[in-house]
């Protein structure tokens, strides 16, 4: 008969209730803060829905009335160095934090409303009607609200998205040797987001200082909580990665605040990360100014009776009770927080022209249409002191090296030059540089900055752009394989990638992303992507792609210094074992971006290539007997492709080539041969000829594998049809 007993989890999990001496003994200067804010939010929530109702938001406003007791008691405790992020359901969060921000010492409830607190509603008003004084220019509205100098570093519209850059704000933090904390807000329909549990695991694994808090506002859009777990009781979730969890009242704004006390007190004390449940409700429908009542999956009474334990008139019954305040001064406090808000929507608005009684927006207030893509990427401006070298340029010494020691060494040397650094992947750590060796010696050198992560890309991916957008560190992310990027995909494309845009185009994004291409390694379909194209059709994205060791090391140089995330682009079977010279004393130099090489001049067809199809598309050179010009991309992204050298070659020899290796269907060809005959149409004197793989992804068989890559028979043979010379027995081997 097999023995049992009941296992404990290794972490407290409690219910928390704030009770009649909690509220007896509070400091009456944090109530009427309190009652401050949450009356200011009310008020700036009803405008929200009342310009709504008017469809003077453009999109979803998703109100948080009923939901106001969570954000200030939970965001109060917080230092102006704390951060948080949030959902798209953030409007109370964010405000709560810029009025901490503005207002370090708390809002008076019997005073007038200052010029700072009046400017917080009237730019983020701006905003949410996407106007040009807004906190991110108008781009953000409503689910994308950030003020970075406040510590509010966005809401997000992807369920669950913004939770994985909360662990990078809170190592930064840690590792820069405050002990700041970081809160991620998300509702109970994140709970089921795989990005949300991965970094609940990473930030236990790490001992981060972030909080997970779960505004378990009962429904996801209609969904109901029973219907969508097991475990209704979301706190529960924590358990399981060992962090210590509370579950509270979120109607209850005293109950809020002592909870997070206690979860701040340990995270500043180095205990890791927390979560805390606070049950809310929402009184209206997920987004708009109507109930959720009227759309059958609520019922009227329940809405009646969440509205009776209304957090503001818990507030207001405690305060009277304790003769801090009077109805009357509670009434007050209300007509100047509504004519605050009246007198931020009246400097929006004006009579519609149209008539019949409705406004409209003031037309100056629009931003202007042709800053539409301003700030999508850096202007490169932080690269113009470089240090710009090609090869030919070295006159010193140069040894020949193996690519993929290239790697580790270059990045040794930024490493050591730069203590911003930080690297991160699976296995980086160990087996003496990774998988392949190109992190090799980095840990020994460096041990707090190279950090070997969970298999959870979403979430390292995630962190990574934590690290990024907080700006005090330059995370380098291996992907393992570029089929990856599509477990990643949220955080790369879009979090990572629009970040810098959909915030205002105000802060940088300063990451790079090692992506290793693992074509003919016979890893099969799975794991022998070319990410190029894939790459190259997401905004936010530089994309480099070195074919040579030397190459490498001004490519990646560049890259650490761009303010923008930058795809590097490595490949393993084909390029990780070749060798070619590199300069023994100089390993600073820069490459520039926009910059393609001419690795072979000719006069019949221009050749555009990258990574190991550079070497193919030589050696078919040779073999076809066709003067082709093989030019050397480097740079793949739309905004950093090498026009002028490509038009130059074009325009010489009148015909193009394309060649890739990876499959059809994810062809950066495409792109680049469309964008080509727009731009150079008058100049060619055939088709463009693409040569890349077969339309399957390549398979484990080496005969297949080989089959579904392109290769050089397969260009030289192109490269004789593009000039009208027959392939066949006639060219031997061809």
């Amino acid at each position: 008969m097999p023995s049992s007993k009941n296992l404990l989890p290794a972490s407290p999990w409690v219910e928390f209730k704030a009770t009649r001496k909690d509220w007896d003994e509070a400091n009456p200067a944090l109530l009427g803060n309190m009652i401050a804010q949450a009356h200011l939010i009310r008020a700036f929530e009803e405008t929200v829905l009342d310009l709504a109702g008017q469809k003077l938001v453009n999109g979803p406003a998703h109100s948080s009335i009923g939901q106001e007791g969570g954000a200030v008691g939970s965001i109060i405790p917080l230092q102006q160095a704390d951060q948080i992020n949030g959902s798209h359901r953030g409007h109370h969060q964010f405000l709560a934090k810029a009025f901490g921000y503005v207002a370090p010492d708390g809002l008076d409830p019997q005073a007038e409303i200052s010029g700072d607190v009046q400017t917080v509603l009237e730019r983020a008003l701006a905003e949410i009607c996407g106007l040009a004084s807004g906190y991110c220019g108008g781009r953000g509205g409503s689910m994308h609200l950030q003020w970075k100098e406040a510590g509010a570093l966005g809401t997000n519209a992807i369920v669950g998205g913004a939770v994985p850059f909360a662990a990078g704000f809170a190592w930064a933090g840690k590792h820069s040797g405050t002990d700041a904390v970081s809160v991620t807000y998300f509702g109970d329909g994140a709970m089921n987001i795989g990005s949300v549990l991965e970094t609940l695991n990473l930030a236990s694994a790490w001992d981060l200082p972030v909080c997970f808090f779960v505004e378990n506002n009962q429904y996801a859009v209609s969904t109901t909580v029973e219907e969508s777990t097991g475990e209704p009781r979301l706190s529960a979730r924590a358990l399981g990665f060992n962090i210590p969890s509370w579950q509270v009242d979120g109607m209850d704004p005293l109950a809020v605040h002592l909870a997070m006390e206690q979860a701040v007190a340990h995270m500043r004390a180095g205990g890791g990360p927390t979560m805390i449940e606070a049950n809310v409700y929402r009184y209206f429908h997920q987004n708009g100014p109507i109930a959720g009542s009227a759309f059958g999956y609520r019922e009227k009474s329940e809405e009646q009776e969440w509205r009776e334990r209304d957090p503001l008139k818990m507030l207001e019954a405690n305060l009277i009770r304790r003769k801090i305040m009077t109805e009357d001064e509670i009434s007050q406090l209300r007509a100047r927080a509504k004519k605050a808000m009246n007198v931020a929507s009246s400097a929006l608005l004006e009579p519609n022209p149209a008539g019949g009684g409705t406004q409209r927006i003031r037309p100056e207030l629009w931003p202007d249409e042709s800053t539409i893509d301003d700030g999508i990427r850096s202007d490169l401006s932080e690269l113009a002191s470089s240090d710009y070298k090609e090869a030919a340029d070295f006159e010193g010494k140069t040894e020949s090296r193996k690519f993929v020691d290239v790697i580790a060494d270059v990045m040794a040397r930024r490493m050591d030059q730069n203590p911003a650094i930080v690297v991160l992947g699976e296995d980086v750590h160990k087996l003496n540089g990774g998988p392949r060796g190109a992190t090799r010696g980095l840990k020994e050198l460096h041990p707090d900055r190279v950090l070997g992560t969970p298999i959870s890309e979403a979430a390292f991916t995630g962190f990574a752009g934590g690290l990024a957008l907080d700006g005090r560190y330059v995370p380098v992310v291996e992907l393992m394989y570029a089929d990856f990027l599509w477990v990643a995909a949220d955080q790369l494309f879009n979090q990572i990638g629009k970040a810098r845009h959909m915030f205002g185009g105000k802060h940088d994004m300063n990451l790079v992303m090692r992506i290793k291409v693992g074509t003919r390694t016979g890893y099969g379909s799975q794991h022998s992507m070319d990410p190029a194209g894939a790459m190259a059709s997401s905004v936010g994205w530089r994309i480099a792609a070195p074919s040579t060791p030397i190459d490498y090391i001004g490519m990646m140089n560049t890259a650490l210094a761009c303010n923008d995330p930058v795809a590097m682009l490595e490949h393993d079977a084909d390029l990780y074992k070749t060798f070619g010279d590199t300069p023994v004393d100089d390993m600073d130099f820069r490459i520039p971006i926009g910059s393609a090489a001419i690795r072979r001049e000719g006069a019949e067809v221009t050749v555009l290539t990258y990574l190991s199809m550079v070497q193919e598309s030589l050696d078919a050179a040779e073999k076809s007997g066709v003067d082709a010009e093989v030019v050397d991309l480097r740079w793949l992204d739309p905004a950093s492709i090498d026009w002028a050298t490509i038009g130059e070659s074009i325009k010489k020899t009148n015909r193009v080539m394309i060649v890739e290796q990876g499959s059809r269907g994810t062809s950066y060809g495409a792109w680049l041969s469309d964008e080509i005959q727009r731009r150079f149409f008058d100049w060619l004197d055939a088709p463009i000829e693409r040569v890349t793989g077969s339309e399957s992804s390549p398979s484990i068989s080496r005969i297949l594998e080989a089959a579904a890559l392109a290769n050089v028979d397969d260009v030289a043979s192109s490269m004789r049809a593009i000039v009208g010379l027959p392939n066949g027995d006639a060219e031997g081997s061809l």
